[in-house]
C-alpha cells in the first residue's frame, strides 16, 4: 500500500496545484466549526480543559484517518483515491499563492483599503493602521510561515503516517490557529494546542528552511547567503519553528523581516531577520514563486520517501 499512498499524495498535491481549496464545504472549515462548538461547551480557563479539548479534537480527526486507512487496506485504488482526497483537503499552497498575488495586485494599484481587507486572509494582525510597506512585510512573513504549515508539514506527516497523519496534522494546526494565541482567554486553555503544534512542525519547519535556502537562486538569491541568515537568525524568533522559515525566506529574498506586530491591541515585538531592506511590493511575487518551488519540492520528497519505503519492504520480504 506504500505505492498507493505515494500515488495519492502526488495526485492530491496535483489537484491542489490545479484547483486550490474547495469553494464550499471545505473539510477544514467543517472541522473548525465543530471544534468551535466543542470549545463553547467545555471551555475553562485551565490547562486541563485545554488538554481535554485538544485530545478530543485531534483524536477524532486522527480516528477518521485510521478508519479510512483500514477500510482501504486491501484496495490500492481505494487507498490512492482516499489519500488523494485527504491530501487535497489539507493542503493550502495554491490558495496561499493566490492570496499573495491578490495582495500584490492591490498594493500595486495603490488600493490600501483592499490590501488591508486581504491581510486577515493571511495572518491575524490588525491591518487598520498598516501602510504598504508593513502590509508587504506581513504578506512575505505569512507566506514563509504558511508554506511550512499548509504544505510541507502535511506532506511530511502524510509520507510518514498516510491518511491518519494528514488529518491529524491538519487538526493540530487548525487548533493552534484557533486557540493557540497568547491572549488572556487562551493562555492556559490553548497551551496544549500550541505546544502540540510546535512538536508537529519541528521537523517540517526545518525541512522548509533547508529547501528554501537550496532554491534561493530561483528568485535571484544566493543559497549560501540564505543559509548564513538561517544559521544566524533562525533561532531568534519567539516561535521555535516560524523563525526558521522566515529567516530562510529573508535570506533567499535579500530582505529584512521582523518588527512590531499588532494583534488587535496586543503588540508583539519580533527580532529582525536578514540584512536587506524591508520587503517591497515587488518582493511579494518573488516570495510566492519561492513558496511554490518549495511546495513542489516537498511533494516530490514525500512521494519519493513513500516509494523508498515500499521498495525497502519488498526487499525485506524476499
Amino acid at each position: 500500500m506504500d505505492g498507493a499512498t505515494a500515488a495519492g499524495l502526488l495526485a492530491g498535491a496535483a489537484i491542489d496545484a490545479l484547483l486550490g481549496d474547495p469553494r464550499r464545504g471545505h473539510p477544514v472549515a467543517v472541522f473548525g466549526s465543530r471544534a468551535a462548538a466543542l470549545e463553547k461547551l467545555i471551555y475553562r480557563d485551565s490547562r486541563v480543559a485545554g488538554v481535554a479539548y485538544t485530545t478530543i479534537c485531534v483524536g477524532a480527526a486522527t480516528a477518521i484517518g485510521v478508519i479510512a486507512d483500514r477500510a482501504t487496506r486491501t484496495s490500492p485504488v481505494a487507498r490512492a483515491a482516499v489519500t488523494a482526497a485527504a491530501t487535497w483537503a489539507v493542503l493550502g499552497g495554491t490558495t496561499l499563492a493566490k492570496e499573495g498575488a491578490l495582495m500584490a495586485r492591490s498594493l500595486e494599484d495603490g488600493d490600501l483599503a483592499a490590501a488591508r481587507a486581504r491581510l486577515p486572509h493571511l495572518c491575524g494582525r490588525d491591518p487598520s493602521g498598516l501602510d504598504a510597506a508593513e502590509l508587504a512585510r506581513g504578506t512575505v512573513e505569512s507566506i514563509a510561515e504558511n508554506t511550512s504549515d499548509a504544505v510541507v508539514a502535511p506532506l511530511v506527516w502524510g509520507a510518514v503516517l498516510g491518511v491518519p497523519g494528514l488529518l491529524g496534522y491538519r487538526a493540530v494546526n487548525t487548533l493552534d490557529a484557533m486557540v493557540g494565541h497568547r491572549s488572556p482567554r487562551y493562555a492556559r486553555f490553548g497551551w496544549a494546542s500550541a505546544r502540540l503544534d510546535d512538536v508537529a512542525n519541528y521537523l517540517p519547519a526545518r525541512l522548509t528552511a533547508l529547501l528554501t535556502t537550496g532554491l534561493a537562486g530561483l528568485v535571484g538569491g544566493s543559497p549560501r547567503r540564505a543559509a548564513a541568515v538561517l544559521r544566524r537568525d533562525g533561532h531568534r524568533h519567539p516561535s521555535p519553528n516560524s523563525g526558521r522559515c522566515e529567516a530562510a525566506f529573508a535570506g533567499a529574498l535579500g530582505v529584512r523581516l521582523g518588527g512590531a506586530n499588532d494583534y488587535g491591541g496586543r503588540v508583539e515585538h519580533r527580532p529582525e531577520l536578514g540584512d536587506g531592506p524591508r520587503p517591497a511590493v515587488a518582493d511579494i511575487p518573488r516570495s510566492v514563486r519561492l513558496a511554490r518551488a518549495v511546495s513542489y519540492a516537498s511533494a516530490g520528497l514525500a512521494v519519493a520517501a513513500r516509494l523508498a519505503r515500499a521498495r525497502a519492504r519488498r526487499k525485506g520480504r524476499r
